[in-house]
């Protein structure tokens, strides 16, 4: 449970916008509805509070939904002045920040409230892509309202606080709160996968969505950001990068400064997506990870090399919003297949399938680095050469192929293993032989398939070059509506 203290509505954006820098529009608004006594309803605001302000200097519009007005709850005024927000946004091309903390659709307004609430969709589906949305959640956000932080592009709960529901978790059939409490922000971060971070504070998620406002661009047509001033060495090598195999420990070193954000960490821990800055310059990160370093710097977590459901999904909408934003995006691949179950089994191929989609279709810088095995189709989906990569590059002990040399061999020779008077002897000399000739990088590399074999010292140095090569990359599009993937 949060311990924090619940902040009001316009304490929320004070502690979200740079001090003193909010200005406040519609504060004069209130229901207009008269009917179920609501004409002696006092209805400052219409609950929620609604403006503009700044996030380091950037401008960022914002509505903060006030619980103390009728729950919060979303009538036709409401819902108009969250619209404005987003008109405005659009117009400027600047950020919209919702702080949520709702009891739902307004029922003495009814079909007005409905209205208006379509109005709220409606927009954030026109402004997707175009300029960032993020969302918080405070306090409760069900029903309707559960659709606002879905459509979002990012959002962040208080742990014990935050609800996000559609269906509370008492009204679907054989469940209980106290069985699964299908509407806490611990179960959508880690296994609905739909929010990006639970967090002890109000504070605490604030400050989230100031530190991802500050390096994400204002809208599509910016440019990711960009430091001016680079303390850190463009050159800088680290011997012992190619030593772990948890990628966010490798993300974060090669980032300037150990600039790291990552996103939807507690869902599908086996893929990390993160932003990262590469010579000041934001790039957008996909990475397989085989094991999580603890604090003490030892292994806490292992998993196995292979791409999941979870994970294909996960990397899937970040490449697609960082495609949408003009985000480069940098992948290390270490996959030696899909994982082997029969839930997995059940949406493997439809997932695998958009995160193929989504790689072959963005037209943003997209460089790969090939940091353990990269296997049969599994690899083929994580951003490889061969569905788009602009450059492809492999660290020494990589393995790529099509499957395992061993396992390869096994079937390959199956009659001379059974006639080898030292079978095992025979295996492991047609393995070596196997690896060298078809899984060793320097065999992709001479049919082109990788562009260099890199030391993982060198990493961060060849990325900042290959990605200032590519800034100016134009890629045309086919003559097409959209896909249907």
């Amino acid at each position: 449970m949060s311990t924090g203290t619940q902040l009001s509505a316009r304490d929320r954006i004070k502690g979200l916008l740079d001090e003193c820098s909010f200005v406040e529009i519609g504060s004069m608004v209130h229901a207009r509805n008269t009917d179920f006594n609501m004409a002696e309803q006092e209805t400052p605001a219409d609950g929620v509070l609604t403006g503009y302000g700044t996030i380091d200097g950037k401008l960022a519009y914002v509505y903060s939904q006030d619980a103390s007005v009728m729950g919060g709850s979303v009538g036709e005024m409401h819902a108009k002045k969250i619209v404005r927000m987003y008109d405005m946004a659009l117009k400027m091309g600047a950020p919209v920040i919702g702080l949520i903390d709702c009891a739902g659709m307004r029922l003495q307004e009814a079909t007005d409230a409905l209205n208006a609430f379509g109005e709220v969709y409606y927009k954030q589906t026109m402004a997707s892509g175009i300029v960032p949305q993020i969302t918080g959640v405070f306090g409760t956000c069900g029903g309707g309202m559960a659709l606002v932080p879905a459509l979002a592009d990012f959002t962040f709960a208080v742990t014990g606080k935050g609800e996000i529901f559609v269906n509370s978790p008492d009204a679907l059939d054989g469940n209980r709160v106290e069985i699964c409490n299908t509407a806490s922000s611990d179960f959508h971060s880690r296994v609905m996968g739909d929010i990006d971070g639970a967090c002890e504070t109000d504070l605490e998620v604030l400050g989230k969505i100031r530190q991802l406002v500050s390096i994400l661009p204002s809208n599509n047509k910016e440019d990711a950001f960009c430091m001016s001033d680079i303390s850190d060495d463009l050159n800088r090598e680290n011997p012992a990068l190619g030593m772990s195999k948890d990628t966010a420990y490798i993300l974060q070193d090669i980032s300037d400064n150990g600039t790291f954000f990552e996103v939807k960490a507690e869902y599908a821990r086996e893929m990390v997506t993160a932003f990262i800055t590469l010579n000041g310059n934001t790039v957008g990160a996909v990475a397989n990870r085989e094991e999580i370093l603890g604090e003490d710097g030892g292994v806490s977590e292992h998993f196995e090399p292979v791409l999941t459901v979870g994970g294909a999904k996960k990397a899937e909408s970040f490449i697609r919003f960082c495609d949408a934003f003009s985000i480069p995006v940098l992948t290390l691949v270490n996959v030696a297949g899909f994982k082997a179950s029969k839930a997995e089994e059940m949406g493997m191929a439809a997932a695998s399938a958009k995160l193929t989609y989504a790689y072959a279709s963005a037209t943003i810088p997209k460089i790969s680095v090939i940091i353990g095995k990269a296997y049969g189709s599994a690899y083929l989906c994580m951003g490889s050469r061969h569905i788009g990569a602009d450059l492809m590059y492999a660290w020494p002990d990589a393995k790529i192929g099509m499957m395992a040399a061993e396992s390869a061999v096994k079937i390959i020779y199956s009659e001379d293993i059974r006639k080898a008077e030292d079978q095992k002897a025979f295996i492991r000399e047609k393995t070596g032989d196997y690896d060298e000739l078809q899984n060793s990088p320097e065999s992709a590399a001479s049919r082109g398939y990788v562009d260099a074999v890199i030391l993982p010292a060198a990493t961060r140095k060849r990325l900042i070059a290959a990605f200032d090569m590519l800034a100016t990359k134009r890629e045309p599009v086919m003559d097409k509506k959209h896909g249907t993937v």
